[in-house]
């Protein structure tokens, strides 16, 4: 493990930031500005400094693979020591830095809270964007381009300044406010990351954890206008299929039954099948929250999704098993027809399901009149859930309530995979993904995510900000002397 202390012979703000942090800034931000104790203009500020610190992580190239996210970590020290946080860049690799930054609160039992985030990102095809992935341009309609500007880079800048507003107003807290980031979440299996940091610092545990994963604003067919907000998340497993035949010369291909037709008709079985669907009580919650009393499932299902052209994409696989055939594995020579041929899938489970379950799952798509060969390459990870009956949720909804008083903020599940889970699942924290947002139109999100042309509206980063500084005092502002 390397420890880095904080870093010396830094300068003031404007030497971390390469750009005057108001450039470009046109705010159309209306709501409650005593939330943060601050005025319009004074939250523009906070704005611009949200929008300068994106723009500059968003130049600093974190493609994963290889990640080597350090230098994002070092530029998010530098900024948080200048306003008065203590530091710590934390390693397995040098080149893959997590960072650790606290500020302490006055009482070791008090509730305490942690902003995570990740700094790397998934790969860019730079042909493919209409503005640089990696240049950080703001465009005149108020816009930050780049890989992360969804994900989750964003939420990295917001939560930095935010926590960089608490430490220099001087403020007393009674617990202690964790800004982490880490490396290597978008793969994942490194272990240089959140499932080695956990083990490697139990000192960084926090009662509540406020993550990536929701925030998205939606307006239904019914009039009603919903936010949505993560408590958990699915488990992901990696299986391979093997299928079965007969080996040959690829100059004799006729009458032979070899193992690549045979794998492609298993693979088209699996993207037919639909596994069966089940009610937890979370997602119980969230279809009657939607459509009311629940009589059956598909039925219920089918009415909540026709409320937004996005619930179909958002909800469906919180009822099920998903089944993503991906990686292909066939002959090592062009010339040989192969007696076996494999497919890769990840599968995405319901918390509490087993290997069982899921090998149940698989064999009923993939029938029994083809030979082939089931493996599970990677156990379940994840599938871990927090209540809503918390102070952060209560916290969420009070902030939504006073800036968005029509909206209902919607308890909803993951269906992929965050760094939640090993927070949970090691510490027992209470996380949640939440990351309001009100100007990106959810076309940008569900788009642009690992996706081309990756923006973000800079009244969100605005938004962002007021929000994580006003959960902070909620949670953590002096209870008394």
């Amino acid at each position: 493990m390397t420890v880095t202390r904080p870093v010396a012979g830094v300068g003031p703000v404007a030497g971390v930031l390469r750009d005057d942090p108001s450039e470009g800034i046109s705010s159309t931000i209306a709501y409650k500005y005593d939330l943060v104790g601050a005025s319009t203009a004074e939250l523009g500020v906070l704005q611009a400094e949200a929008v300068a610190l994106l723009r500059e992580l968003i130049r600093i190239d974190t493609s994963n693979p290889p990640g080597h996210e350090t230098p994002a970590a070092r530029l998010l020290a530098r900024y948080l020591e200048d306003n008065g946080v203590e530091c710590e860049l934390v390693s397995r690799d040098p080149a893959r830095a997590n960072l650790v930054a606290r500020v302490p609160g006055r009482r070791s039992e008090a509730p305490s809270l942690m902003l995570l985030g990740h700094t790397d990102v998934v790969p860019a095809q730079p042909e493919r964007w209409r503005r640089p992935p990696f240049a950080g341009e703001l465009d005149d309609e108020g816009y930050v381009w780049g890989r992360g500007a969804l994900d989750m880079k964003n939420e990295v800048a917001t939560r930095a300044v935010a926590t960089a507003v608490i430490a220099r107003s001087g403020e007393p807290l009674d617990g202690d406010l964790v800004f982490v980031t880490v490396a290597d979440e978008e793969d994942g299996t490194t272990g240089v990351g959140m499932s080695w940091l956990v083990h490697e610092r139990p000192d960084m545990a926090t009662a509540y954890v406020l993550n990536e994963g929701a925030g998205e604003r939606l307006e239904l067919a019914d009039g009603r206008a919903v936010v949505t907000i993560s408590v958990g998340e699915k488990a992901a497993a990696a299986v391979r299929i093997t299928a079965l035949g007969t080996p040959g010369h690829t100059s004799m291909p006729y009458d032979v039954v070899h193992a690549v037709p045979v794998l492609a008709q298993l693979i088209e079985r699996l993207t037919r099948y639909r596994p069966r669907r089940r009610l937890l009580p979370a997602t119980r919650a969230l279809l009657e929250q939607l459509v009311g009393p629940i009589d059956e499932v598909d039925a219920a299902l089918g009415q909540a999704t026709a409320l937004h052209p996005a619930l179909k994409q958002l909800l469906e696989p919180l009822f099920s098993t998903t089944i993503a055939p991906t990686r292909l594995h066939g002959s090592d020579a062009l010339n040989v027809l192969p007696g076996r041929a494999s497919v890769d899938c990840d599968c995405r489970l319901l918390p509490g399901s087993t290997v069982d379950q899921l090998c149940e799952e698989l064999e009923l798509a993939l029938g029994t009149d083809l030979p082939y060969e089931l493996e599970v390459l990677d156990a379940p990870v994840g599938g871990t859930i927090s209540s809503t009956d918390s102070a952060l949720f209560h916290a969420c909804a009070d902030f939504l309530h006073a800036t968005d008083p029509d909206a209902i903020l919607l308890p909803t599940l993951c269906t992929g995979f965050t760094d939640s889970h090993y927070l949970r699942a090691a510490f027992g924290s209470v996380a949640y993904g939440f990351w309001p947002s009100f100007s990106t139109p959810y076309e940008v999100w569900s788009s642009t995510v690992h996706g081309h042309n990756e923006r973000v509206h800079v009244d969100d980063l605005a938004h962002a900000t007021a929000f994580q500084i006003a959960v902070c005092r909620a949670l953590l502002k002096q209870t008394g002397p």
